[in-house]
């Protein structure tokens, strides 16, 4: 939570994210575009609408995703939220607009009279125009840590053959939207494209994602510690944030020192519990289950053993390459191949 000293803070917000996965849009690398005339005035006339109380405007604007704006009622009640909150918009810092896979999100810095720092509106917008993200927050931030100079103990390969995609990966919030929680603080998710640098799948079924079944290793040495394998896959596009992980494996390598592996293939798993493995061991396969929406790894380093409760520890792999070059030792980041050697 943030200090209730920050007034702002306590705004309300409405947003298509969740910690443990990846959103349909999320799951292919967000990537910087030109701020389109389209987009760009989409965004600011949603923005003076709704900063004006014209919510019976707003209420066809949005989409299935967030059908509680559909009726004007619950609108308005955001808007006085909103309103009695910040007050008027005083200064215009900057605006621009994202693309994630066919979504465009145009998003909007300023000041207002009654915040004590800048607010964030965001607007995450389908082919349509469709409103299927909404936002009014104070910018999030990346989670304090002390361990932002901690060198990983134990040996860590990639847990992985082949070439695969860093779709969240880094220290910074831009790069990695792990950042934002204490136990993913330094998070990855990856998936395959295709050779071309496309993503692959269909948006339809699992088995399209070249990802999907592939073996998923034993990143150092360790023990089964936590396991679970009976968790059904998701359809493409829909989540499940009541069993977060999916299944999943937890490897205890010493050193408190925690490998966290999730949203594998339901009845993949090839250890079980108390198991001692060795890197490059098959811990099961890739699947999408539990908070993911696509096929892809979730991968991250912790000092305890329990799910959502614990410090994230950066894990520094061994002996890869990135976008070509090779990495003696390193922290993937978003937007790099990265191979084992």
């Amino acid at each position: 939570m943030r200090s209730s000293r920050n007034h702002s803070a306590r705004v309300a917000a409405v947003v298509v994210a969740a910690a443990w996965g990846v959103t349909a849009a999320s799951a292919r690398l967000a990537v910087a575009a030109p701020a389109t005339a389209a987009p760009t005035a989409r965004g600011r006339q949603l923005t003076r609408l709704f900063m004006n109380g014209q919510v019976d405007s707003l209420a066809g604007a949005f989409g299935p995703q967030l059908v509680r704006f559909q009726n004007p009622q619950n609108l308005d009640i955001f808007y006085r939220q909103v309103h009695d909150q910040l007050g008027r918009e005083t200064e215009l810092i900057e605006e621009s607009v994202t693309a994630q896979d066919s979504y465009q999100v145009y998003t909007r810095l300023a000041n207002f009279e009654k915040a004590t720092g800048p607010i964030e509106v965001k607007w995450t917008l389908d082919p349509r125009g469709q409103v299927v993200g909404f936002s009014v927050r104070p910018p999030e931030r990346a989670m304090a840590s002390q361990y932002l100079e901690y060198e990983t103990k134990t040996p860590l390969h990639l847990p992985f053959r082949g070439a695969w995609f860093t779709v969240w990966g880094g220290r910074v919030l831009r790069e990695n939207r792990h950042a934002i929680t204490r136990d993913q603080r330094f998070a990855y998710d990856f998936v395959m494209v295709a050779p071309e640098g496309k993503p692959t799948g269909d948006g339809k079924k699992n088995e399209t994602y070249t990802c999907y079944g592939q073996p998923v290793l034993a990143p150092g040495p360790g023990t089964v510690v936590a396991r679970a394998d009976s968790v059904p896959d998701n359809v493409p596009g829909t989540m499940n944030s009541q069993q977060p992980l999916g299944n999943f494996v937890v490897l205890d390598h010493g050193n408190s020192e925690y490998s966290f592996l999730a949203h594998l293939q339901p009845g993949s798993l090839a250890v079980r519990m108390g198991q001692k493995v060795k890197a490059g061991d098959l811990l099961g396969r890739c699947g999408n289950s539990g908070n993911s929406s696509e096929p892809h790894l979730h991968y991250h380093l912790q000092n305890t053993p329990t799910p959502l409760h614990g410090d994230g520890l950066p894990a520094q792999f061994l002996d890869y390459t990135a976008n070509g070059t090779p990495v003696p030792r390193g922290e993937p980041r978003q937007g790099q191949m990265i191979l084992a050697r």
